[in-house]
């Protein structure tokens, strides 16, 4: 079976996903353009190598609609004969693109591919695409349907992790991701987006807010709580996990994921066509999987896809030097290094999507390439990536430095 190696890998700033974000100006189309054009540009790609483009997207609706992947290839000028596909695995979908796009290389059907996301949240809602999940009761009462904050605060009530807890490890989220903008983590990774003019319009991740502290978080109420009562959600989650007497609702603004706008690109392809193109590979993919996973705790997942990818790829988690898992809410990222038994040390070492954002169909992608970046800038190995998702599943890969 061919080996899959990423060339490279790039993403947006994240832009905040409101009216008044910088990005809000900018189409999910321009935000995909920008990514896969810079991929193409800055390594000088022969498009007529290129097999495919899979490109994650949460909501493909409207702007984002009509296979998104295919647009933005045609726009980023990637040539006719280049095809795209858009696949929606909720919040892991940029990084099962670039499994997908991995898959066709080690199947030996593609030589060379790109994977990635796009999400343009403050233009196109969360949930604007609807589903039978939420108001089908034929699934949503089989599934113990709530809002996945909900979930996170179940999360939080049954393993044990305190309002203090969670505020605590967002503070470090945030100080982190500031530590790696001022020392430039980002900077091989990161390309802005620029308008019409080539003026620049966001050069970088706009959500991040560096002076949060414990203080300034206790201020906030929790933002499930309310919710959870009047659409009788806590009885939902008591019903799942009876084990739970009372849910604490912990999370917030600050402790839990921000809204915002972005796009990445990944370009993954076998040795033969790295070499025809001229490039040189930065990492190889170890091992990929999915799982699902509880759908009432629903973001537990990230836990039982690590255990498969590590029999997968016969590891184990001693063997990963780096965790990037994102940060969708605090109790999903203090619940893997709780069921772990992992040092805080080696998770999320710049941050995460509660400093950072999460743009849903891109995340995956992007921490993808935030690990890569660390790998490089650290001289470590190994590097695990994992999301937890909504319905409850999860994704991983491992990949190792060449």
């Amino acid at each position: 079976m061919p080996e899959a190696y990423i060339y490279d890998a790039v993403r947006t700033p994240r832009g905040r996903g409101k009216a008044d974000g910088a990005l809000h100006e900018v189409s999910t189309l321009g935000l995909a353009t920008t990514a896969l054009k810079t991929l193409r540009e800055r390594n000088k790609i022969d498009t007529k190598l290129v097999d495919d483009v899979v490109l994650g997207c949460v909501d493909p609706v409207g702007e984002a609609g009509s296979d998104i992947a295919r647009m933005a290839a045609l726009t980023a000028g990637y040539g006719d004969h280049v095809p795209g596909v858009q696949i929606n695995r909720f919040c892991a979908s940029g990084l099962d693109a670039v499994n997908f796009a991995a898959a066709q290389v080690m199947a030996g059907q593609h030589d060379l591919t790109v994977g990635g996301g796009v999400e343009a949240m403050s233009r196109v809602g969360i949930g604007a695409s609807g589903g039978a999940w939420p108001v089908d009761p034929t699934i949503a009462i089989p599934a113990y349907y709530m809002p996945q904050g909900i979930s996170a605060d179940l999360i939080a009530t049954k393993y044990g992790f305190t309002r203090d807890d969670c505020d605590a490890y967002a503070v470090e989220s945030q100080k982190r991701a500031a530590i790696a903008w001022n020392e430039g983590r980002f900077a091989k990774s990161i390309v802005p987006v620029m308008d019409v003019n080539g003026l620049t319009i966001l050069a970088k991740d706009e959500h991040m807010r560096p002076s949060t502290d414990m203080q300034s978080l206790a201020s906030l109420k929790p933002s499930f709580a309310m919710m959870a009562q009047q659409g009788g959600f806590d009885a939902v989650a008591i019903q799942a996990h009876p084990e739970v007497e009372a849910i604490n609702h912990v999370h917030h603004a600050g402790n839990s994921s921000g809204i915002v706008d972005g796009a990445a690109a990944v370009l993954v392809g076998n040795a033969e066509a790295g070499k025809a193109a001229g490039l040189k590979p930065r990492v190889r993919i170890r091992a990929f999987a999915n799982i699902g996973s509880d759908p009432a705790l629903m973001l537990t997942g990230p836990v039982d896809v690590t255990k498969k990818v590590l029999k997968r790829a016969g590891m184990k988690l001693s063997d990963i030097d780096l965790i990037e898992i994102n940060e969708a809410f605090s109790s999903v990222v203090l619940r893997f290094m709780q069921a772990f038994e992992v040092d805080h040390a080696k998770v999320n070492v710049n941050g995460g999507a509660i400093a950072l954002g999460h743009p849903l169909g891109a995340t995956g992608a992007m921490i993808l390439g935030t690990a890569i970046d660390e790998l490089e800038r650290s001289g470590k190995s190994t590097a695990l990536i994992t999301l937890c998702i909504g319905a409850g599943m999860g994704t991983a890969t491992i990949i190792e430095r060449v």
